[in-house]
């Protein structure tokens, strides 16, 4: 394992392999532990596109407060359907809130609200490309759950796991922002691990993983965008060798996403000491 990868791996937290139990009942109870040490917090938010991370995330979130409500702990989980208009895996999504079975679900629709901020943009000169415009959608499915979790004095619940934080494969300030991250630590095989335990639609954790922003790819699959696969990337966070050419890729990834996982600096901490 060279030098870099060294650090990625004691970054990311990825362990080598993983107890399903365990590991399971560990992100539970650290949601319990962070919702009973914020008494403000009576609600759990989160964004369900029918793929595997907000599958899993949503399922470990409902069991965290169901739990937390046998307790006499006042929560509940907010599931929402975000669309850009008509969502193509539709059916997914109502297929992963019936996994879930969310104590609420709210549906709004993007749509409106990203083509208008496009198009004030356009009015004062500047011009989206489609993969900026992919990133509006991100920004407008976030800003939409912090204003759902105002509404319901709640905290937004991310999906960010760590063969998405590696390499950076997300939008900075729209899916990468939330106030808590449970499935942090874990890969993309991991995740589908735990789906598995948890008996969850097999198709859900089989399906192709896309962040499904741009018009002009429709439903493009993670793995081609990113230039890697997840077996490679997985292989990678767990310490194991891989091909030369997806190290570099993993590792050119890691560093130009860099600013990404900081916190916006001040003047007292850059430049890094």
């Amino acid at each position: 394992m060279s030098n870099l990868q060294d650090i990625v791996v004691r970054e990311m937290k990825v362990k080598p392999e993983i107890d399903s139990h365990a590991e399971t009942r560990s992100i539970i109870q650290f949601i319990k532990s962070y919702v009973q040490s914020h008494s403000f917090i009576e609600s759990l938010v989160l964004g369900i596109s029918g793929g595997q991370d907000s599958t899993l995330t949503g399922k470990l979130c409902q069991i965290a407060v169901n739990e937390l409500k046998q307790e006499d702990v006042h929560c509940e989980f907010i599931a929402v359907k975000l669309p850009y208009g008509v969502q193509k895996d539709a059916d997914e999504v109502e297929d992963a809130l019936a996994f879930i079975e969310p104590d609420k679900t709210y549906t709004v629709n993007i749509k409106p609200a990203v083509d208008q901020s496009v198009a004030s943009l356009e009015a004062s000169g500047i011009t989206l490309n489609d993969f900026h415009k992919g990133n509006e959608k991100a920004r407008e499915r976030m800003k939409v759950q912090y204003s759902i979790a105002a509404h319901h004095q709640g905290i937004v619940v991310g999906t960010d796991h760590s063969a998405e934080n590696v390499t950076g494969f997300y939008t900075k300030y729209g899916d990468g922002a939330a106030d808590i991250a449970p499935i942090f630590g874990l890969n993309k095989r991991q995740g589908k691990q735990l789906l598995q335990y948890l008996e969850a639609p097999q198709h859900l954790y089989d399906k192709v993983p896309t962040a499904d922003l741009e018009d002009d790819k429709p439903q493009l699959p993670d793995e081609e965008a990113l230039g890697v696969s997840y077996h490679d990337i997985d292989d990678y966070l767990e310490g194991k060798s891989v091909p030369s050419e997806a190290k570099d890729t993993i590792e050119n990834h890691y560093i130009k996403a860099a600013h990404k996982r900081e916190l916006a600096y001040t003047r007292y901490t850059w430049p890094k000491n």
